[in-house]
């Protein structure tokens, strides 16, 4: 009988001891993930698609709110320096700005941008996060 007890007791010891490891290498796993994300977000000032010397005038029109930031992005769209992935983003903070005072057109913007902007984009994350407001 006491064999058998001892049995026992070493397996139950065994078991925890493995569903203690399991649930560590869980933590760490998500750990690890959860910095991951943490260190991939994106910087907007490091896209590239806007030179060194529209981050003051872009600057301005983001003081001046949804209006200021539409009439930027019209100067902008007509400008060959500024680009995507940088105009993208820009277009997105305008679509979240505006969405409260036109939804349609935060809708409209959002629509344009996603459909031109590819799954490999560093905006394309940003686009997958929203897409349930605008759509």
């Amino acid at each position: 009988m006491k064999p058998a007890i001892a049995i026992l007791i070493i397996a139950a010891v065994v078991f925890v001891g493995y569903r203690l490891f399991d649930y560590w290498e869980t933590v760490n796993q998500e750990r690890a993930a959860q910095k991951q994300e943490e260190s991939s977000q994106i910087n907007p000032r490091s896209l590239p698609g806007l030179p060194q010397q529209g981050e003051a005038a872009l600057d301005e029109a983001y003081k001046k709110g949804a209006a200021g930031l539409k009439e930027w992005l019209e100067n902008a769209k007509r400008s060959p320096v500024v680009k995507d992935p940088r105009l993208a983003w820009i277009e997105l903070d305008y679509a979240v700005r505006v969405s409260s005072e036109n939804p349609l057109e935060a809708k409209r913007v959002f629509a344009e941008v996603k459909k031109r902007t590819p799954s490999d984009s560093p905006v394309y994350r940003r686009i997958k996060e929203l897409e349930k407001t605008y759509e």
